[in-house]
């Protein structure tokens, strides 16, 4: 791989887009794969860029190379994958139609398969997992906002992504173990539909001891189907993942002196997937909280707390109303 490889963002959403800035404005050749929609916004307005540490930075049209055709596939030496995960199998058909065979894959999604769908439909190239731990929000229509702090975490390889991604503003790690990360991503992303249900900024949801609970109440189902399925899993905070659940249900002074330690969190941060019904687009609730629900139904293990939560998310969707605004009693 030469010095400075191609790199491509295929799917130039909220994460798509804040990733391929910060790289694009540490002077990397970068190409974004974007829907017509996004593409005519991106080379009109350009992107702004703020976050939760005080980051803001504008990139104008002319900064931007943003294509709505597959074909702008073929020069990257590195494509990141950010679409959402129902559309993985889609964009990996639309990788091997178009990229070289060298390219490497990088999965940058929420859920556990993405890597496995991409690595089945692309047996010829590099697949590796990855895990962004930190949120971001489309602000306005070129305005995108990290809510949350952490670094990427990319599964290990020739070469080492941690190098060849390394930006400013861009904290990349290296990692063997990606399958138990990615499940303990999945473990803390189990509020995410909370958050989307509630309809209150991540901080509020955290900061309210009855919103941890129910979250703690899913967290442990989970564990009990991973625990079945021989699966340990990871967090991507410094915390053993059979304390989240105790420390969730600890009460708000101590909760808070712990989460200080392990977290940013803007006042502003919503969950992705409180965007996604705000907009009327189908949530990522089958990759998580059903995910959880398979397992349990292999295992014969009862997971109702799990199951309520991804049952009102889908009333909601198929309602069309936006978040609708739920109380924390409703899941305890």
């Amino acid at each position: 791989m030469n010095n400075n490889p191609v790199i491509a963002i295929a799917g130039a959403g909220s994460i798509g887009c804040f990733v391929g800035s910060l790289l694009v404005a540490d002077g990397r050749d970068v190409v974004f794969l974007a829907r017509p929609r996004m593409r005519e916004t991106l080379k009109s307005q350009g992107i702004h860029l703020t976050d939760y540490a005080g980051l803001d930075l504008h990139l104008s049209p002319e900064q931007l190379d943003v294509q709505d055709s597959p074909e702008a596939l073929a020069k990257a030496d590195v494509i990141l994958v950010c679409v959402k995960s129902g559309a993985t199998a889609t964009m990996a058909e639309t990788i091997r139609a178009h990229a070289k065979d060298d390219a490497v894959v990088i999965s940058l999604q929420n859920g556990v398969r993405n890597g496995e769908i991409l690595s089945s439909i692309l047996p010829h190239h590099d697949v590796r997992s990855g895990m962004v731990p930190f949120n971001v929000v489309q602000v306005e229509p070129a305005h995108f906002h990290r809510g949350t702090s952490g670094a990427i975490l990319v599964e290990t390889g020739e070469p080492d992504m941690a190098e060849v991604l390394a930006a400013g503003h861009l904290e990349i790690v290296s990692l063997p173990d990606m399958k138990n990360i990615q499940w303990g991503k999945l473990l803390i992303n189990l509020s995410n539909a909370l958050n989307a249900l509630a309809d209150i900024p991540l901080l509020d949801q955290i900061s309210d001891r009855k919103w941890r609970r129910a979250t703690a109440l899913q967290i442990d189902e989970a564990m009990q189907v991973l625990k079945a399925e021989g699966i340990k899993p990871v967090l991507p905070v410094p915390l053993p993942a059979f304390l989240l659940s105790f420390v969730l249900r600890l009460p708000n002074p101590l909760f808070k002196r712990i989460a200080k330690r392990m977290l940013t969190i803007d006042p502003r941060a919503h969950a992705s997937m409180w965007k996604d019904l705000k907009h009327g687009k189908p949530t990522e609730i089958n990759e998580l909280q059903g995910e959880i629900i398979r397992l349990g139904e292999k295992h014969g293990i009862a997971t109702p707390y799990n199951f309520r939560v991804e049952q009102k998310i889908l009333e909601a969707e198929k309602a069309g109303s936006g978040p609708p605004g739920l109380g924390a009693d409703l899941f305890l």
